[in-house]
């Protein structure tokens, strides 16, 4: 029964691409605290890319609920899509 719960929230869970406007550390440092306190909550991983400005998020959450704790780090941001 654990392995097929584990195989249904790999199943489920998407990664997300945001844009989020990040000028240094400290914005991605933001970013990556705000995402981390879901961390075993819904999201799995994350991934930035300060230059690009990117946020890629691997989540059983959905893009709004995503979002809304991205604009919580203060920075303005958008949804781009899910990555395949």
């Amino acid at each position: 029964a654990w392995l097929s719960a584990v195989r249904l929230q790999t199943m489920s869970s998407q990664v997300h691409e945001f844009q989020v406007e990040m000028t240094c550390e400290g914005c991605s440092g933001a970013v990556k605290r705000v995402l981390g306190k879901l961390e075993g909550q819904g999201v799995n991983k994350i991934d930035i890319d300060l230059k690009e400005q990117r946020v890629y998020v691997d989540s059983t959450m959905t893009s709004d609920q995503l979002l809304e704790v991205l604009k919580k780090a203060g920075k303005t941001c958008s949804y781009i899509g899910v990555k395949q």
